[in-house]
């Protein structure tokens, strides 16, 4: 049997799973991330590793979503939230406590991967996927195939500012990048929540409760939400031209987007007809974790 191991390396923890040739789950694992400890991380993510073979009783191959990026120029870690990642060589280090080759991967790009190969847009010739929580990130995959990119930020359109905008919407709330006005200011969670409520200490899933109970507030921040996605999704369309767009993260679960956005993108995109599906992922929390043992072919 063939064995596919993904590990997820979130800021809170690390999870890993195997799978077999047909995307059968045979074993999975969740153990704390180290925080702030790189070292250990290190060593966690090999100890998880190896609980998952023993088990199975199979040495496979190991691919590792990460919340950042590697540099192609230095093979050092960049762009990482975690942030004791940040200038060291993951993926080398990996190898060598694993003794074998390690894919690495951004783990926007591996939740995309994942509902590429077997999830919502399995089968799919161009797919991106979007994760809308606590950020907004995205990754692109073509013909199976993650697309990372010279500069290995491919699919980062959160940090793109936000297209065809009001003049209420100028020039935007500050972004932790340095800039302003950036999609991941309005569509994030926490961007929702602000729009809503300036002091953002009200939750999403309240938001659309409210919004479901014919609260006239929570159904104005609710439009002004599809009507931004929509139009950041009709640039993407616009580059990229997609078959699929995966939604997942937290707002992946309004389900008034799914019909809204692509009434609304129309107005935006290029075309004179939009075919480009939008759907919610198939693995939910899952995808990364399963894109990332999808970075072996």
């Amino acid at each position: 049997m063939t064995l596919r191991i993904g590990v997820d390396l979130g800021g809170t923890k690390i999870a890993a799973v195997a799978l077999a040739d047909d995307g059968a789950e045979r074993a999975r694992r969740r153990v704390p991330t180290p925080c702030g400890d790189y070292d250990g991380t290190v060593r966690a993510i090999a100890d998880v590793v190896a609980a998952v073979e023993r088990e199975t009783g199979v040495q496979g191959t190991v691919g590792v979503g990460i919340p950042g990026a590697e540099s192609l120029a230095t093979g050092l870690i960049k762009n990482a939230n975690s942030v004791c990642l940040i200038g060291q060589p993951l993926t080398a280090d990996l190898a060598a406590a694993l003794d074998r080759p390690v894919r690495l991967a951004n783990d926007a790009n591996c939740f995309a991967l994942s509902e590429a190969s077997d999830g919502a847009a399995a089968g799919a010739a161009v797919v991106f996927g979007v994760i809308l929580g606590t950020g907004v990130g995205g990754g692109a995959v073509i013909q199976g195939r993650v697309l990372a990119g010279v500069n290995a930020i491919a699919g980062e359109w959160g940090h793109n500012p936000l297209p065809w905008p009001r003049d209420d919407e100028r020039p935007g709330p500050a972004c932790y990048c340095g800039l302003a006005g950036c999609i991941e200011t309005f569509l994030s969670g926490p961007g929702f929540a602000r729009d809503y409520e300036p002091a953002g200490d009200v939750a999403s899933t309240d938001i659309m409760a409210r919004d479901e109970a014919g609260e006239p507030a929570a159904a104005a921040a609710v439009e002004r939400y599809v009507g931004r996605l929509a139009r950041a999704l009709a640039s993407l369309i616009n580059v990229l031209d997609p078959d699929v767009i995966v939604l997942g993260g937290g707002m992946s679960n309004v389900t008034a987007l799914y019909d809204a956005v692509p009434a609304q993108w129309g107005d935006w995109v290029f075309s004179d007809r939009v075919d480009t599906q939008l759907t919610q992922a198939q693995h939910g929390d899952d995808s990364g974790v399963r894109g990332a043992a999808w970075l072996w072919p």
